[in-house]
């Protein structure tokens, strides 16, 4: 396991990690790409809110998007995802072994925001007021 130096020197950046049952759907046009209700949403100091899926819970074939290559200081390398039919750019980025403090990422998969249409649904049983 690789150690990445960011929860080293930033001892106090947050990154947090709650599991979420709300059904969430992810489009590509009309093409659903994910279905969950198993995601993770990722909370992370100076980013937006992420939703992660379940790898299992793709349905369509992904492939590596090869030529793209990043590290995150906190997360680890990450890995990008693209589907035939998604055009060129990567659709969504994982982190195969990441760092021991995120390591609930691992089989989950994030999209770019601006690539998808992601709806983030009801919870089951749903939540009720009454």
């Amino acid at each position: 396991m690789t150690e990445y130096p960011g929860f080293v020197t930033r001892p106090d950046y947050r990154i947090d990690i709650h599991a979420r049952r709300n059904r969430i759907t992810v489009h590509v046009g009309e093409l659903l790409v994910a279905e969950s209700v198993r995601a993770l949403l990722v909370d992370e100091q100076d980013h937006g809110l992420v939703f992660y899926l379940p790898r299992e819970d793709f349905g369509v074939s992904l492939r590596r998007a090869t030529g793209y290559s990043t590290i995150c200081p906190f997360k680890g390398e990450a890995t990008y995802w693209r589907f035939d039919g998604d055009g060129d750019e990567p659709l969504a980025w994982s982190y195969e072994d990441p760092a021991p403090q995120v390591a609930r990422l691992r089989g989950h998969l994030a999209f770019y925001q601006d690539r998808v249409t992601l709806r983030v649904g009801a919870a089951t049983p749903a939540v009720s007021g009454r």
